[in-house]
């Protein structure tokens, strides 16, 4: 089995532990990479979403090799053998020791910000992460957990070695591998994108999952429902020869198809932006996340504020859409965030453009520069309230344009809309501008 993404892998493991839901299941990711994964098997199960830190301790002067890890709540795992093996000293494992423990408390107060930790104790805890290698970090969470006061804990991950599960013999009481491949040799084999996961995105997943209410505030028949769902699933769209990565949802009878832009290249995966596109499709709105660079792309971060290549990757992707059974007859509106917002305007802007609508997260529109006065699509550009110097260029981006537009500032939020509440005035701002836009007439009944 390969795995498109962390993502995808975290939908297909979440599929294997729908027996687990209930209202004592937690969910504990190992970051950072381990997340992206936790986070869809919380929101499958309905299940609060943490972290779990730990470190390797890395071998001196060979730090890949592991000798052993630390984790929160004092947790402490050697490797003995590894340790006779390469020879390390006391002193030379108490330094490496003391300088991992500094970045577990360094990392927890990144990941969680303000937030407690969640309470384990009595509690089932499903310890996610991306793959099994060494398996030192994983063995030390789990310690973690019961060390925390979990009743039953479950490791839980897409891939591993074969045998794994000896080398685990009580350190959980259930383990889970969905692929465990005679010829394994590393974690990022089994992945299409396997690409290093930002702290960023750690601490917006955990942000995002903090927010949906539990299961206790949950009333069934009030909760909006999403509409019946046409497509839901991961594509290649095609710009020009360049095939990007993508998912593609379109529920039945759908007013219109979003797209998503935002300047780097992992756009999919981005929570927020996620977030916005859960909120759109209970509107009734098709939507498309994909990412306008390669991985490879990415890490010239020149590409990323190449507002001219954005635009045509992002035109031509929409040309494909017009193209496929299932979204050539929506009409498509854009969502972009960041240098996206400026590639969207620009995309819009094109002769011939069938773009219905666009919304802006906290973009830089001012990018766009000579082809602001060409959009024609109505076009609202959302910032926060505390992002003074971008609100700043939106206002001057704004007097350029000569469609339908609004700027309309969330109070009290900053960039990343990270604040209660912000994302989700995000979220219903956008999925009202385009369903008024995008919506397309119907005969009367």
């Amino acid at each position: 089995m390969l795995f498109i993404d962390r993502t995808d892998s975290g939908r297909r493991l979440a599929d294997r532990l729908t027996h687990l839901k209930g209202p004592e299941v937690v969910v504990v990711g190992l970051p950072r990479g381990g997340v992206p994964v936790a986070y869809e098997v919380a929101m499958a199960l309905g299940a609060p979403l943490d972290v779990i830190v730990v470190r390797k301790l890395g071998v001196p002067f060979q730090p890949e090799l592991g000798m052993g890890a630390v984790g929160e709540g004092g947790v402490r795992v050697i490797n003995d053998e590894v340790v006779r093996m390469a020879g390390v000293s006391p002193e030379e494992l108490t330094a490496t020791e003391a300088r991992e423990r500094a970045e577990v408390n360094r990392r927890a107060s990144r990941f969680r910000g303000a937030r407690p930790p969640v309470t384990l104790a009595g509690r089932t805890v499903v310890v996610v992460d991306d793959g099994i290698a060494t398996g030192s970090t994983a063995r030390a969470a789990c310690q973690v957990a019961r060390a925390a006061g979990a009743t039953r804990v479950v490791l839980a991950v897409p891939v591993a070695p074969p045998g794994w599960e000896r080398s685990f013999a009580g350190e959980a009481d259930e383990l889970v591998a969905l692929e465990t491949p005679g010829d394994f040799f590393a974690i990022g084999q089994y992945y299409r994108d396997f690409s290093q996961t930002p702290d960023d995105v750690v601490a917006a997943c955990l942000d995002l999952a903090a927010r949906r209410p539990g299961p206790s505030a949950t009333v069934a028949h009030s909760a909006p429902a999403h509409p019946p769902v046409e497509v839901d699933e991961h594509v290649q769209a095609r710009a020009g020869t360049l095939l990007l990565h993508g998912h593609l949802v379109v529920p039945r009878d759908a007013h219109g198809l979003v797209v998503f832009a935002h300047g780097s290249g992992s756009s999919r995966h981005s929570p927020r932006n996620r977030h916005v596109a859960e909120a759109l499709r209970k509107a009734g709105l098709g939507t498309l996340l994909f990412d306008l660079l390669t991985a490879q792309e990415e890490l010239d971060r020149a590409n990323v504020f190449d507002v001219s290549l954005l635009a045509q990757r992002l035109t031509g992707v929409t040309h494909w859409l017009q193209e496929q059974p299932a979204t050539a007859g929506l009409t498509i509106g854009y969502f972009g965030a960041s240098t996206g917002a400026a590639a969207a305007l620009s995309s819009a802007a094109q002769p011939g453009s069938p773009v219905g609508a666009v919304v802006s997260r906290g973009g830089r529109p001012d990018l766009a520069g000579p082809w602001l006065p060409s959009v024609q699509a109505p076009t609202l550009l959302i910032v926060g309230g505390r992002d003074d110097v971008v609100l700043q260029l939106n206002r001057e981006a704004q007097a350029q344009l000569r469609c339908t537009n609004e700027v309309v500032v969330v109070p009290g939020a900053t960039h990343l809309f990270s604040e209660p509440g912000a994302l989700e005035s995000v979220a219903q701002l956008a999925a009202d501008w385009f369903v008024r836009y995008l919506a397309q007439p119907t005969s009367p009944r």
